[in-house]
């Protein structure tokens, strides 16, 4: 994984969204179509660097974030805006796909 996304825990992940642009992604180690997503993310993190943070939280090390958020197919990807939720993608996606989802909930 690149300097451009980082995991978060479940101790940190409220504190860390709170304030901005989010987007979130929801995965495991073991899923594949997740594995999928880490480079399109990577790119969509440094393309939008500035606009928004990309960041990964793991369903199997984070169970309550994961619950919390109804999140119950991976990869599933939600934009928070201040902590809260504006819009969430399931399933794999391409970069253009995702920056369009993101300026248009921004």
């Amino acid at each position: 994984m690149s300097e451009d996304v980082k995991n978060l825990s479940e101790n940190s992940f409220k504190k860390e969204i709170e304030k901005g642009l989010f987007l979130v992604d929801f995965y495991a180690d073991w899923c594949g179509p997740c594995r999928t997503m880490t480079p399109i993310l990577e790119q969509v993190a440094k393309e939008m660097q500035g606009k928004v943070t990309v960041v990964k939280v793991d369903v199997d090390q984070a169970q309550s974030v994961a619950g919390t958020y109804q999140v119950n197919s991976i990869p599933t990807l939600i934009l928070f805006k201040d902590g809260k939720e504006v819009g969430r993608v399931v399933g794999v996606r391409e970069a253009n796909t995702l920056k369009e989802f993101i300026n248009g909930a921004a």
